[in-house]
């Protein structure tokens, strides 16, 4: 059993987010938990609120709300999307938390006395208007790589370069809209990147070669850039205080930390807070996952592929910097876009399926299994409302949901509620078996891999394998010539679906417990099997009681395609 240290990227506090943001992020961090867990293995998901910089300043100023009051009110409602979602995390935290301005400000004095942080006058944009300097976020235009009339002060989010708002073209305020902006000279702290490029490639060299093509090129990329220092705090209201015992001129200003300073510090804020909130007599000590770990910590994080270059170069810097035995990140698993009809979600302009109305539409499980068997992993992929209906019709509808609900029916009408006896399995139930067991290592070398589509593509062989018996068997036929052979088969089908409800509980958890409760097996759970155990197909005995489900998945009907398309566009969206 390995201790296995999960995250993914804290989703910003200013809005539900939409379909891209959970593929791109939580929910294959969620299947990959959930995986780890029935393997037996020492596991902790941590997620958080990403809480700080201008996003936040911005959806509070909207909704006429304090900031802080705006940040609590939507952490609820965003951790009551993820809980809809099935989303297991251990921990879900808050950047706006006590403990992550700790240990930020821990790492600033670190790199300060380490040399790595020095004071710059710097010129920076500033309103009349607004009577204030504006932060990266605070200041819109044109991007000069792309042209993208959206762009914002930090970064193109239409092609993803890094921007400081002076690099902006037609520059505007995003508070008033102001047009008459002017440079003026003020100081920040710089975070010295230059002085650590060395080390980082040093690390990124050890490390490479466990993560995915996508994340390793983007950070090949930036590094052959070359690092360059970065200003790491703002003017804002909101955020991290620079400490005053530090830099007392700068504090005393109102400076705060740059949200991409502080928000990475937060995976290790959120796993103290988890420690601080254990119940009383429970034990869970922080540090032992992140402070001096002992080698036995497996640390794999997820992320879209605009977040990549933070996450493996610029926190990798501020970790290597400050010079203590902090855990790195082993794997980082990056994704492609998941576009919406070839066009990109996107949370500012509201555009594509945001995950509360996906949950209000249909069940989580849907989503989930439609999702993770489209994973944008080598490339960008398309959500279209025809693709979705195509796969949750065939793959959950037929395959799955029909295999279970016609074995469970027809043999509590031929057999009554307990799974019949029936002989010796034969040569069918062998060939399956080692199908079985082909299909089940397949299975679990690509989620140990990380690739997400070809394990839902092996889980879905998983199923088809059962149907194929099915077919071949004809209990419905058997069960006038040879009853005990039909009983044989239907017992071998319920095990099959006993066998379905542990391996697909990552992927589809919902649906997996309604077909183990199916059974009533004393002390049943949903603990993994050895190809050995599966190809034997015998977990569910003869004799135990089961029960009929309600249909796992409803197919989607013409009808209801076309007022998916009315609510949310379709082609032409």
């Amino acid at each position: 059993m390995a201790r296995h240290l999960v995250t993914s990227a804290l989703p910003y506090i200013n809005g539900i987010k939409h379909l891209g943001n959970m593929v791109g992020s939580m929910l294959p961090a969620d299947v990959y938990s959930r995986y780890l867990r029935q393997r037996g293995h020492d596991v902790l998901y941590i997620c958080a609120t990403d809480e700080h910089g201008t996003p936040a300043e911005l959806a509070a100023k909207a909704a006429r709300l304090p900031v802080a009051e705006f940040c609590a009110q939507a952490h609820d409602a965003q951790k009551a999307v993820y809980d809809g979602f099935q989303l297991a995390f251990d921990y879900f935290g808050r950047s706006s938390s006590r403990q992550n301005a700790e240990i930020t400000q821990h790492f600033a004095r670190q790199l300060q006395k380490n040399g790595f942080i020095e004071e710059r006058a710097i010129r920076q944009v500033y309103s009349p208007a607004d009577g204030r300097f504006l932060p990266d976020r605070y200041v819109e235009g044109t991007c000069p790589h792309c042209g993208y009339d959206k762009a914002r002060g930090d970064q193109c989010e239409n092609c993803t370069r890094v921007l400081d708002p002076t690099d902006l073209l037609n520059p505007r305020s995003a508070i008033s809209g102001s047009t008459e902006l002017e440079v003026r000279e003020t100081t920040h702290l710089f975070l010295l990147q230059s002085k650590l490029q060395h080390e980082v490639e040093a690390w990124v060299a050890r490390h490479e070669e466990q993560w995915p093509q996508l994340s390793s090129s983007i950070a090949r990329k930036w590094l052959t850039e070359g690092l360059h220092d970065r200003a790491i705090t703002r003017d804002l209201d909101w955020g991290v205080p620079v400490p005053a015992d530090t830099w007392p001129e700068l504090a005393a200003e109102g400076k705060v930390f740059y949200v991409w300073f502080d928000a990475p510090v937060e995976y290790i804020g959120a796993t103290k807070e988890w420690s601080d909130a254990a119940p009383s007599g429970e034990n869970r000590d922080w540090k032992s996952w992140w402070y001096e770990a002992d080698g036995t910590v497996r640390y794999t994080q997820f992320m879209a592929k605009d977040n990549v270059p933070f996450h493996t170069v610029m926190f990798p810097a501020t970790e290597l910097g400050v010079r203590e035995p902090w855990k790195k990140v082993d794997v980082v698993k990056g994704f492609n876009w998941l576009t919406y009809y070839g066009g990109k979600f996107s949370t500012s302009q509201r555009r594509g399926i945001f995950t509360d109305a996906a949950l209000e539409t249909l069940p989580a499980d849907y989503w989930r299994y439609f999702l993770i068997a489209n994973a944008p992993e080598s490339d960008d992929s398309s959500f279209t409302w025809e693709h979705f209906a195509a796969t949750v019709n065939k793959d959950l509808a037929d395959t799955l949901g029909n295999f279970v609900n016609r074995v469970l029916s027809f043999s509590r009408k031929r057999y009554g509620d307990d799974v019949p006896a029936g002989g010796q399995g034969g040569e069918a139930e062998a060939r399956l078996g080692e199908e079985i067991a082909r299909l089940l290592a397949e299975y679990e070398e690509h989620m140990e891999a990380l690739q997400y589509r070809r394990a839902a593509a092996a889980l879905r062989a998983l199923w088809s394998a059962g149907n194929s018996y099915l077919e071949d068997k004809a209990p419905w036929l058997e069960v006038k010539t040879d009853p005990e052979d039909a009983a044989l088969t239907l017992r071998t089908a319920m095990n099959l679906i006993h066998l379905y409800a542990i391996v697909s509980e990552p992927l589809i958890p919902v649906s997996a417990a309604a077909m183990r409760g199916a059974f009533a097996l004393e002390g049943d759970t949903a603990a993994w099997v050895t190809a050995e155990q599966a190809a034997s197909l015998d977990a569910v005995p003869a004799g135990t009681p089961f029960t009929v489900p309600p249909v796992l998945f409803a197919k989607i009907s013409e009808e209801d395609l076309e007022s998916f398309r009315v609510r949310f566009g379709g082609a032409d969206a």
